[in-house]
């Protein structure tokens, strides 16, 4: 029997199809609201600490009606300063219970996020190496026990 920790989404689906790429979505956000049960309401910056992990920060972007505009990250110092890494822009979209990733940041330091990247990199277009790479670290965030809610 599969955990769903060990399917991956794109073999649900045909890959880079449109109803693949919705699935994708529909996966972020049950993994978003899981991470982040109070996104409808919540709004500004949170962060969420776990022993053995990194700080989560979550930062409210942008509130509309429909959506919800974030950023999640984890901060690291080194000699260039502080890195954002991941750095990962995600729209939620209340009304139809959808994630997308709209923006990553380029450059990772986990290697986990580095060989998914260059796993999908010939396979997958921009769109789906990012929302893909988002769903396994909200797996990763809630399964390491994060959790943002209100002040």
């Amino acid at each position: 029997m599969l955990l769903d920790c060990q399917l991956v989404p794109q073999t649900i689906v045909k890959p880079k199809s449109f109803v693949g790429l919705m699935s994708l979505y529909e996966s972020n956000y049950l993994r978003l609201l899981r991470l982040i049960p109070e996104l409808d309401r919540l709004d500004g910056f949170y962060r969420s600490r776990v022993a053995g992990d990194c700080d989560l920060c979550v930062e409210i972007i942008e509130r509309c009606r429909y959506t919800v505009t974030l950023s999640l990250t984890y901060f690291f110092e080194d000699e260039k300063g502080r890195i954002a890494d991941p750095d990962v822009t995600v729209r939620a979209y209340l009304d139809g219970q959808l994630a997308e990733s709209m923006a990553l940041s380029g450059e990772h330091r986990h290697a986990e996020l580095r060989r998914l990247a260059s796993e999908h990199r010939l396979q997958l277009n921009e769109r789906w190496q990012r929302n893909i790479l988002l769903n396994k670290w909200l797996e990763y965030l809630t399964d390491q026990g994060h959790l943002v809610l209100e002040k």
